[in-house]
């Protein structure tokens, strides 16, 4: 019995520590760029606004100069996409659970 209420508390404090790390943090500096701020989000899952008004969210893989690749596009399974980035008009990013 003693085991079950100790793994019930490894648990929840895991899962406690989970939502935590899944909050990024966004602050900016006057010497960021889109692509400063991309590199900084490498491996995260964002969310970019193209000047078209359309947007893509996935996973930062890779960033260039003037390019950024998403990994594991959200509603389009076995797809990554590659942005130039001055099209990008806005990156949106989850802060909070």
């Amino acid at each position: 019995m003693n085991y079950r209420r100790l793994f019930a508390g490894l648990l929840a404090m895991a899962l406690i520590f989970a939502q935590s790390a899944l909050a990024a943090d966004l602050s900016i500096k006057n010497s960021d760029t889109i692509q400063s701020l991309l590199e900084a989000k490498k491996g995260t899952i964002i969310t970019l606004r193209l000047t078209d008004g359309e947007e893509m969210t996935g996973k930062v893989r890779f960033v260039s100069k003037e390019l950024v690749q998403l990994e594991e596009l959200s509603g389009r399974d076995y797809y990554d996409g590659i942005i130039d980035v001055k099209k990008i008009s806005a990156i949106v990013i989850r802060v909070k659970k």
